[in-house]
C-alpha cells in the first residue's frame, strides 16, 4: 500500500512558504517566548555581583558548576524557574544563577572568540579616525545599539564599535 499525499499539500505548503517568506526577516532581538518573569527570552544581562554562583540546577540544593569573579560580565538568560535564571556566557556553558544576583544594566565583551583589534571610533562611519584599539575580552558597558553599531564606554572612553564585534548584543538589535 502505497501512501499519498492529498493532491492540493504540496501547494498549500508552498504557499505558506512565500508567507513566511514575504513577512520579512523576524530580527534577531526579537524573543522567541516570553519567561515566567514576563521578560523575553532568550536575553541579555549582565552580573551584578563580583562573585556569582553558577549551579547546576535551579536552587542552593545543586551543586556549584563554577564561580563567575567578575562584575558585569554579560550572560544571556535562556530559561527561567522561579528566582532562578539558566544562563550561558561567552563560552557556551550554561548553569543556574539566582535572579537576585543578576543586572539588567547592557555590557559586552569585544571578540571574545579571538582575532585581530576592533578599533573604538568616534563616529558610526569605518573611515572615523579610531579612538583606541580594543583586544579581544575587552568588557565594554553598552549604551545602545542601532542595529550595526553600539555606543560603548571603556575605562572613560567613548565611542562606537561594530556590533558583529560584541559579544552581549543580538545582531541587528536595537535599543
Amino acid at each position: 500500500m502505497t501512501a499519498t499525499m492529498p493532491p492540493r499539500l504540496p501547494a498549500l505548503v508552498a504557499a505558506l512558504l512565500v508567507l513566511v517568506l514575504s513577512c520579512g526577516e523576524v530580527r534577531a532581538a526579537e524573543a522567541l517566548s516570553t519567561g515566567p518573569s514576563g521578560l523575553p527570552l532568550p536575553r541579555f544581562v549582565s552580573l551584578g555581583s563580583s562573585e556569582v554562583n553558577v549551579r547546576v540546577g535551579p536552587s542552593q540544593r545543586h551543586r556549584v558548576k563554577w564561580t563567575f569573579r567578575k562584575r558585569g560580565l554579560p550572560v544571556e538568560i535562556v530559561a527561567e524557574f522561579g528566582n532562578w535564571r539558566r544562563v550561558r556566557d561567552s563560552d557556551g556553558e550554561e548553569g543556574w544563577v539566582h535572579g537576585a544576583l543578576l543586572s539588567g544594566e547592557r555590557t559586552a565583551l569585544v571578540t571574545p572568540w579571538g582575532g585581530d583589534l576592533v578599533p573604538l571610533r568616534p563616529s558610526p562611519r569605518s573611515g572615523a579616525a579610531p579612538v583606541a584599539l580594543l583586544e579581544p575580552l575587552v568588557l565594554a558597558s553598552v549604551e545602545g545599539c542601532d542595529g550595526s553599531w553600539c555606543r560603548v564606554e571603556i575605562s572613560r572612553l567613548r565611542g562606537v564599535v561594530p556590533q558583529r564585534d560584541l559579544w552581549g548584543v543580538y545582531p541587528r538589535e536595537e535599543f
